[in-house]
């Protein structure tokens, strides 16, 4: 079902590469969230009993349909979000693969027989009720169909919100599940604002999870309060990931993939390897390879360059908290080189590359969440680690190296959730996602992600 509310409070919706406004989103209030949870209360009831070939029957449509409007949902997400044709098209092709994927969950939710003294003992996986999903502006597609799609195979009803920002394609999703013949009320989208929407999540009783992508911030205030009713929560927050590049590797491919690392997205991103830690003795080489692949990044207007590698920052907002960092003298950073721009009324920051010193500066420590990308130099293996952690955060990274056993040792060393040797891959549907320290709590995605959407239960029956 979908509530674009009755009040009459507006979101203008804007184009990020062209500043231009493309449609206004009704609000959903506050009485129309509680009147939303209640009704996928009630249909929590019969949806948790519907069988499991069944369900995951609706799930496979579901993502039919979703595959029948991959070009219509990219093409939405082009114009509202600024994402590339290119990451649009796998953003929901993204949605349509979870869909396919946790479709096979709900006729494997495994209890175990566990062996006892005096009779049997079994366990069941069921579900909690209606889960509430909290939908970041950066990866509106995919972020939500990583919770609605376990969620749903495990038996629960999902209320979600988008970010004011970018609301379209969640809204067109939750058209397409009832195209696809979900029960009215299984999945509800409510486009509103954060204290209204997303607050009331949190304070429901009969919400009884949250999974909340956005700033550690913002996380951080929404576990204190799902603590009040001790309520279950995933965060997946903000990011500071490492880079780590070793003299041993192919420093061409490793300098050559390495804006593709951080500016994909416009740097908007909590995986982005937003630090490259470089090998002393390899710093100037890669320094020297990395910047013609810097200037040759192609930033277009992805609506009418099919071709652009980068868009626009989401708005005008992020743009100036991004160039802030640039243009600070506080920030710690030097901009050694940048690439350009398309200028317009956009909301751009060109790719930029600063060279830092000192790891206490700013550029180093703080998530920009632009493109940016912060260059050091390190000793040795340990220095790298020590480099490498000297974060509050812990969500992704990467390590070059053509030396397995230091590929192991560092992976096993670097304090994060999801690391990668010589490749930058961080996101699989089919692995588990999730950070350490204060990029997050719990996982997402993996074969074991609906087990997160239930609680087991033990039983015990005398002989």
């Amino acid at each position: 079902m979908v509530s674009t509310g009755s009040t009459d409070e507006t979101f203008t919706v804007v184009n990020p590469a062209t500043a231009a406004p493309i449609g206004e989103v009704r609000l959903t209030s506050l009485p129309e969230t509680d009147a939303a949870i209640a009704a996928a209360h009630e249909a929590f009831a019969s949806w948790r009993a519907v069988a499991p070939g069944e369900r995951a029957r609706l799930l496979r449509s579901f993502a039919s349909v979703v595959d029948a409007h991959v070009e219509e949902l990219a093409e939405l997400e082009v114009r509202n979000a600024g994402h590339t044709w290119g990451n649009a098209r796998w953003e929901a092709g993204n949605v349509r693969d979870c869909l396919n994927y946790y479709a096979g969950a709900p006729e494997r939710m495994f209890g175990k027989q566990i062996p006892v003294p005096g009779g049997v003992d079994v366990t069941f996986h069921e579900p909690l009720g209606v889960v509430g999903i909290i939908v970041p502006w950066n990866f509106p597609m995919p972020v939500a169909a990583w919770g609605l799609a376990p969620a749903l195979a495990a038996g629960n009803t999902v209320v979600l919100k988008p970010a004011e920002l970018t609301p379209l394609t969640a809204i067109r999703l939750g058209e397409l599940a009832l195209e696809a013949g979900l029960p009215e009320h299984v999945l509800t989208v409510l486009p509103g604002a954060g204290p209204v929407v997303g607050q009331r999540f949190v304070t429901h009783p009969l919400v009884r999870k949250i999974c909340f992508t956005g700033s550690t911030a913002v996380g951080k205030r929404i576990m204190a309060g799902c603590a009040d009713q001790v309520k279950r929560v995933t965060l997946e927050l903000g990011g500071k990931s490492s880079n780590l590049v070793f003299a041993d590797t192919d420093l061409a491919a490793a300098a050559a993939s390495a804006p593709y690392a951080v500016f994909d997205n416009a740097g908007q991103d909590c995986c982005a390897r937003s630090r490259i830690l470089v090998e002393r003795s390899a710093y100037d080489e890669f320094l020297s390879l990395l910047q013609p692949a810097v200037e040759g990044f192609r930033v277009a207007v992805p609506e009418s360059d099919e071709g652009a590698e980068m868009g626009p920052l989401i708005s005008a907002t992020q743009q100036a908290r991004v160039q802030s960092y640039l243009d600070s003298p506080g920030s710690g950073a030097e901009v050694a080189f940048a690439g350009s721009t398309p200028g317009g009324d956009g909301f751009w920051v060109p790719p930029s590359v600063v060279t830092v010193d000192d790891p206490d500066a700013r550029i180093w420590r703080e998530e920009v969440f632009g493109p940016v990308v912060a260059v050091m130099p390190f000793d040795d293996e340990a220095h790298a680690v020590e480099l490498a952690n000297a974060t509050e955060y812990g969500l992704s990274g990467s390590i070059f190296t053509d030396d397995l056993g230091r590929a192991l040792r560092v992976a096993r060393a670097v304090e994060a959730g999801n690391l990668s040797v010589n490749s930058h891959s961080a996101v699989r549907y089919w692995t588990p996602f999730g950070g350490y320290k204060q990029s997050g709590l719990g996982r997402e995605l993996g074969p074991d992600a609906p087990l997160s959407f239930t609680e087991e239960k033990n039983v015990f029956i005398a002989h």
